[in-house]
């Protein structure tokens, strides 16, 4: 009898540790994404020790952004000039200091410049290892720098590394780059996988840029049909089955079709269907919506990432009492960043007329756009990886689940910030017939 009670006493503890370890909130972001990281760079004779030095700078500025360990990122490093030379196998460093100091002591090759050669040593012996197969689903991908014109093949050797899921990225220096060989590298589209400098000295430059689209590569699953070569990032009338559960109203322009809003719906998924990999450090936010009567003149969070514990990620509240709009982030020194925007510019999106609005967020600043033109730029403080555990909402009052009556055209997060010049206001017609005709 008494056994009998202790053991299910035991299994009622274990049940409830698993319980609550399940529960637990996750934090996710560029930093804790599961990659393999292959880095193939030139050593050949063209370079100099001094370039070459200053290329093993930048792999440690960019790789300083990713969490370097077991469970997430890992970095491996082929140097080439005739014959590829493993310099680092992934998986054999667990931290970046670790890391760091093993890039600072790679030792320059010289010679020929063999880049097809190299490409397929990586996709056979390092991506290609028996230990890197077998293990859980991680991102592959290998950046490849070069100065200079190879000397072999790529085309093959690339189509190859593509056909094992090898997302290839080409990072080209000085004016000896053959475009079309390094656009034949590189996957498409070219705008995002293809960069290119004048020199070595002018590398520094794009450290941030190339981590930015290491980190879209890592984070964004997803790209958005329909646009320019189908940006990477999430469709939120989609995801979150908008379109599917709200009534069919007339849009921006006679071609254009909405969705209305009501306080009967729930517009509410678990954010780890959403963002399951969470999201970039620099994106664009993009809505086209319509605040009519009595939507104009309430406080409502049109977009929100809440935590577990309901504190906010991301969060992007319009407040029709004041006429201003608040952006809600996360912080390295508290819970929650917020930014206001009340200039003259934000007013009109509370006319009850369609609007679009956008916030270009980058790492330390943030800029607001209606119907396309420039409202105003605020400063943003660090950010960490938003807690995907929770929940994602769209257009629900401050701290209660009604649904707000808003007219919904589009809802999106790209994650490449470009693509806030690529995405012009001309859905709506003020802007068609001043700027888009």
């Amino acid at each position: 009898m008494w056994t009998w009670m202790f053991s299910s006493l035991i299994v009622c503890v274990l049940l409830l540790h698993i319980s609550g370890f399940q529960q637990e909130d996750t934090q996710a972001g560029c930093s804790t994404t599961p990659n393999d990281l292959v880095f193939i760079i030139d050593g050949s004779s063209s370079l100099g020790i001094p370039n070459f030095e200053t290329a093993k700078r930048w792999l440690i500025n960019i790789t300083s952004g990713f969490d370097v360990s077991a469970r997430y990122t890992q970095v491996a490093v082929v140097q080439y000039s005739d014959t590829p030379r493993l310099e680092i196998p992934l998986g054999k460093h667990e931290n970046s200091q670790e890391l760091i100091e093993a890039i600072t002591s790679i030792s320059y090759l010289g010679g020929n410049t063999r880049t097809g050669r190299a490409i397929k040593f990586a996709t056979d012996h390092v991506f290609g290892m028996p230990n890197r197969t077998s293990q859980s689903p991680r991102n592959r991908i290998a950046v490849v720098l070069t100065d200079g014109r190879s000397q072999d093949d790529v085309e093959d050797a690339a189509m190859e590394a593509r056909a094992q899921n090898i997302v290839l990225f080409a990072v080209g220096v000085g004016n000896e780059i053959s475009n079309s060989e390094f656009v034949s590298v590189a996957n498409k589209p070219t705008s995002t996988y293809v960069l290119h400098v004048e020199d070595y000295n002018s590398i520094a430059s794009i450290w941030d840029l190339m981590e930015q689209k290491l980190c879209e590569e890592s984070v964004c699953p997803t790209r958005i049909p329909g646009t320019v070569n189908n940006q990477k990032g999430f469709d939120l009338m989609s995801l979150m089955k908008i379109e599917q559960v709200a009534q069919k109203v007339q849009g921006s322009l006679i071609s254009e079709r909405a969705s209305q809003l009501n306080p009967r719906m729930d517009i509410t998924h678990n954010t780890r269907e959403i963002f399951p990999e969470g999201l970039p450090p620099a994106f664009v936010f993009v809505a086209t919506l319509r605040l009519k009567n009595p939507a104009h003149w309430m406080k409502f969070d049109l977009f929100r990432v809440l935590s577990q514990d309901g504190v906010k990620q991301i969060a992007v509240t319009v407040n029709g009492a004041d006429k201003s709009v608040t952006f809600t982030c996360t912080s390295t020194l508290k819970k929650e960043q917020t930014v206001i925007f009340n200039d003259r510019g934000i007013k009109r999106l509370f006319d009850t007329d369609w609007h679009q609005l956008k916030f270009l967020v980058k790492p330390k600043r943030i800029t607001c756009f209606v119907d396309g033109a420039y409202v105003e730029e605020q400063l943003l403080g660090a950010v960490v990886p938003i807690y995907i555990n929770g929940k994602t909402q769209v257009a629900k009052k401050i701290n209660i689940e009604t649904t707000v009556p808003i007219m919904l055209q589009k809802l999106r997060i790209y994650c490449d910030p470009q693509q806030s010049e690529r995405e012009t206001a001309c859905e709506i017609y003020s802007v068609v017939r001043l700027v888009c005709c």
